[in-house]
Parts: C-alpha cells; structure tokens; sequence
C-alpha cells in the first residue's frame, strides 16, 4: 500500500512514521522544511512543497498513491482546502482528513472526504473502554459498531460458536481465532478450544456483555 500524508504537526508526523514501521510506501509532504527533515530518514519520500497548490501535489505524486491522509486539522481553513483540492479537483479515490470539531468534520464530508477522523474524540473512547474494560480491547469500526479480541472463557470450551447464545442472539458475530500473531477466519462449527483468543464484531454494549462472561 502506497499512503501520503498531508501536513507533519505531532498527528501527522506519527501517522507516517507508523505506517511505515508497518512496511507501507509513504510520502511525507509538508511545506515546512524543517519538518521535512526531522522525517526524511523515517519514510520513502519526505518532500517540501506547496501543498494547497494543485499543480505541487501532482508533481511530487500525490495522485499515484493509494490512500492521501489529510493530517493539517489545526489549520481548519487549509485542510478543507485541501481535501477539497483532492476530491474535487484531483478526483482522487480515497482521501481522509483530520478534524478538530464537528463542525469541521461536516465540512469535511460535505467537500468529498471519504473519511473523517477526529483523534481526540477517538482516544478519549478508547480510554473510556479502557477504564471501563480494563481486561478488553476494542476497535471501533463505526457508530457503536466494534471489534474486539476476548479469551474464551471456560464455559465455551469444546463448543461450537453456532452454539453460543450470544451468537444466536445476532447481537455479535465471532470471526476469527488469534493464533500467535495470525488471525484464521473461522465458521459456525468451529470448535472453541481452551484459551482461545477469539475475535467478535458487534455493537459496543454486547461486546462489553460479552467481556464480563
């Protein structure tokens, strides 16, 4: 996977390091040369360049990659500017963009971004899950739509997950089985083993239903 990442404040800086300690393709744009030179040696490209100017961001590739990540919140103004550059302009196929508020998230999404984040907002809920799960996980995927990994308690052992009364209830779904550090999607009939880790999708309240089994 190919991703850029538009604007290197503490949000974005991180953001690109991350997704190429994960072994992703990741060009770094900023105008600031300093910026640019505190990444240089993290990602593939680091570039310093106009990036609200439309020509710029076609000459340093910003259209061959797979995945541009809009990271200049701060400035509300220039990251609207920009997504809408990249969606309207460029007709790129997948750009998200960072926000600071509500307010600039719908702005966001009313200039083509196909998807906001608001990274505050999401660690305070991770933080909350944390506080109020402390032995589970979740990643929220979207509204109160989650996913989360859970060790099979004893009572599933030697059970197939079609005979979960969880299950059956069509509140979570089971997916998949964390082997080491491989995830094996799983079926109905799969048979719960002792200590398994196992991988539910739901909404947030039965997945913490869920947790407290």
């Amino acid at each position: 996977m190919k991703f850029c990442v538009i604007g290197l404040g503490r949000f974005g800086h991180q953001l690109a390091i991350s997704l190429a300690d994960q072994g992703a393709e990741v060009l770094a744009i900023d105008s600031d040369e300093e910026l640019i030179e505190g990444i240089r040696d993290d990602v593939t490209q680091a570039i310093c360049t106009r990036i609200t100017d439309e020509d710029s961001l076609l000459e340093v590739g910003v259209s061959e990659v797979d995945t541009v990540i809009v990271a200049t919140g701060e400035n509300f103004e220039q990251s609207v500017l920009i997504t809408a550059l990249l969606k309207k302009r460029l007709k790129l196929p997948h750009v998200i963009a960072r926000a600071i508020n509500a307010i600039h998230e719908e702005i966001l999404i009313l200039v083509g971004a196909d998807k906001v984040i608001l990274p505050e907002r999401d660690m305070g809920v991770r933080l909350a899950d944390k506080l109020s799960l402390p032995l589970v996980e979740m990643t929220p995927i979207a509204g109160q739509f989650s996913v989360t990994i859970i060790q099979a308690p004893d009572s599933f052992a030697h059970r197939a997950i079609s005979e979960l009364r969880i299950c059956k209830s069509g509140r979570v779904a089971c997916i998949a089985v964390k082997k080491g550090d491989d995830f094996l999607l799983i079926k109905q009939d799969y048979l719960i083993l002792e200590n398994d880790m196992l991988v539910f999708a739901g909404d947030r309240e039965s997945l913490a239903s869920l947790a407290r089994w």
